[in-house]
């Protein structure tokens, strides 16, 4: 009975929320959406995060990015706007974070990166890029978020596991939720990565 509904749902209800969902996602994006250059400005997955975590788990828990394609979560991020609430920023902020989540080994980053850094300490960059889905407490903000204070958890993996994890995202088994390659922050840099994971061992490491 459930598989039967489950059907229903994906066969008729969803393409009809998607079709009306883009006519609202065309109305919001032409009138807030867009930057004084006429270009739809973009999210950011940081805030996409919080926002995802303070608002959208209350009823959904936690929801697989990879439920829709990344063009088919347009749409229905902008019908839950409407349901939600949310501003246009707060829509393009999740809508970057789900598609982020959504492909986290899509682009590879080299661990030896040009990229400048923050020149942040490992707690502030954890407070700034990490908390919102991991918790003040390493123990998790959101369903399917690993608890790094178990004896056995993602911190008791090698150095080297953990930095090309968080340099390139990862999908942990039976997590629906993806991590962003470096926590969907790519101002971070090798320096940058090491630092949050010194914090991680020296705060919630057994």
């Amino acid at each position: 009975m459930r598989h039967a509904i489950s059907n229903i749902f994906s066969g008729l209800v969803l393409p009809g929320l998607v079709a009306m969902a883009a006519v609202a996602w065309s109305g919001v994006a032409f009138s807030e959406g867009l930057s004084t250059g006429g270009v739809m400005s973009e999210g950011d997955v940081n805030r996409g995060a919080t926002t995802w975590a303070n608002n959208c788990t209350r009823c959904h828990e936690m929801r697989s990015p990879t439920e829709f394609r990344d063009d088919i979560w347009k749409p229905v991020v902008a019908h839950m706007r409407l349901r939600g609430g949310l501003t246009g920023e707060q829509q393009r902020d999740v809508l970057a974070f789900l598609q982020a989540s959504n492909s986290p080994r899509a682009a590879q980053v080299s661990f030896e990166d040009s990229t400048p850094g923050t020149g942040l300490s490992g707690k502030d960059i954890y407070s700034q890029t990490c908390v919102a889905c991991h918790g003040a407490n390493g123990k998790g903000a959101i369903p399917g978020v690993p608890d790094f204070t178990r004896p056995t958890g993602p911190l008791s993996k090698p150095d080297e596991e953990l930095l090309h994890n968080i340099i390139n995202g990862y999908q942990g088994p039976g997590s629906q939720m993806a991590m962003p390659a470096k926590g969907g922050n790519p101002e971070l840099n090798a320096a940058d990565v090491r630092a949050v994971l010194e914090y991680l061992h020296e705060s919630f490491g057994q």
